[in-house]
């Protein structure tokens, strides 16, 4: 009975303990389970570390590390990167919220952990938490998931990462729109701020681009997790017609079931949720954070950092790179749809694919993009984006 309260607490309690105790040298190793505010600590490659000092390595993540979504895809990043190397030593804790209690996480995570690099990731730790840290711990490097580093402004221990997730989602609006009976396509977003609505904008285009009268509907719930919003928002695009739903939420979970129950199509976001919708599931955009956490691992192990330049402040990739992938297509995506959303991958694979090209209207029939003028991916107007394009109905206000 004890033993199960004791694995009920969270890190942040468990820390407080000991030093309540003065118990300083005490290491805790905690479940892998993902109840509230638990956290893990563990080698890789246990019984063979090799000669190589170790290398702590700290992730928090602000939710549970099962959620289908977000953090578990960052969750299952930071799993590949440290079975790779035994010289990694992995601390993480979930449920984490975006307030002072990230601080005190990180500064935990430093102080009684060791640890020399920490990836807050989520999108609310950056401004002012991470920034704080970062200023106290110098010697410390952070990595931030968003793309929020400015050169001049930000300490130079810090560094912001973001994929073009986009790209993927490109592809799976080219088989959103060629398994679509109806035409009609649905889109539940968390709030519209340009990474959301570049995801929405790169998925319609994808499909118009091979059947030019697809429509999609968006419904923005207004916060990252929104259950009850995401399942009413599914339930009534399926009232309306749409027969085939995605989402940018923290966790596309209900969404996914959601839209299995009223015998929808889906696209997944963030991981795989082909498990939570085996009828319907046709293929999502996924991020591939094993990839880069083992190359930025490799990059610290070998002595670089991030204020002497050796590992850039800011880290863009898309398909090409290895930031993000497109999950394994689903029965019901016929040979069309496959042979169309492998091409689009191949050309991003060899860049000859743009999506944002010139002549770009937007829903409201203004030009959003002048004729001859194609952006690419690292263009900084597309991280700025404020517009849904024609083809979406919805409002950037709403």
């Amino acid at each position: 009975m004890s033993k199960r309260r004791f694995h009920s607490l969270s890190r942040r309690q468990v820390i407080r303990g000991l030093l309540a105790t003065t118990a300083f040298g005490v290491t805790a190793r905690f479940g892998t389970g993902c109840s509230s505010g638990q956290s893990t600590s563990s080698t890789a490659s246990e019984g063979s570390k090799g000669t190589d000092a170790p290398v702590t390595i700290g992730f928090i993540y602000v939710g549970p590390k099962d959620d289908y979504g977000y953090n578990q895809a960052h969750a299952e990043g930071a799993a590949g990167m440290a079975k790779k190397f035994s010289w990694v030593k992995l601390v993480e804790e979930a449920n984490v919220p975006e307030t002072t209690a990230v601080a005190e996480t990180m500064r935990n995570m430093i102080d009684i952990d060791g640890a020399k690099v920490l990836f807050p990731t989520s999108f609310g730790y950056f401004d002012p938490h991470i920034l704080k840290m970062a200023k106290e711990y110098s010697e410390v490097l952070f990595f931030h998931c968003g793309g929020l580093y400015v050169e001049g402004k930000h300490p130079k221990n810090v560094s912001s990462y973001y994929g073009y997730i986009d790209e993927a989602q490109y592809v799976a609006g080219i088989v959103a729109g060629l398994t679509s009976k109806t035409g009609k396509l649905g889109f539940v977003g968390a709030k519209p701020i340009p990474q959301v609505l570049r995801n929405i904008n790169s998925f319609t285009l994808g499909a118009r681009s091979v059947k030019p009268s697809v429509t999609t509907q968006v419904v923005f719930t207004g916060n990252w997790a929104e259950p009850i919003k995401e399942a009413e928002a599914v339930n009534s695009m399926a009232d309306q017609g749409v027969d085939v739903v995605t989402c940018h939420v923290d966790s596309p979970k209900v969404v996914m079931e959601t839209a299995e129950k009223r015998s929808i199509f889906c696209t997944g976001y963030h991981a795989n949720q082909a498990a939570l919708a085996p009828k319907g599931y046709l293929t999502g955009a996924e991020w591939d954070w094993t990839n880069l956490y083992s190359r930025l691992a490799e990059d610290i192990h070998s002595g670089k950092s991030i204020a002497d330049g050796g590992i850039p402040h800011l880290l863009r990739g898309g398909l090409k790179d290895g930031f993000c992938k497109v999950s394994a297509y689903g029965s019901a995506v016929g040979s069309e749809a496959k042979a169309a959303a492998d091409a689009a991958k191949a050309g991003f694979l060899d860049d000859s694919l743009v999506i944002y090209k010139g002549g770009l209207q937007d829903n409201k029939g203004s030009v959003v993009i002048p004729a001859g003028q194609n952006l690419k991916q690292q263009d900084p107007k597309l991280e700025a984006m404020n517009y849904l394009v024609k083809g979406v109905i919805g409002s950037v206000g709403s």
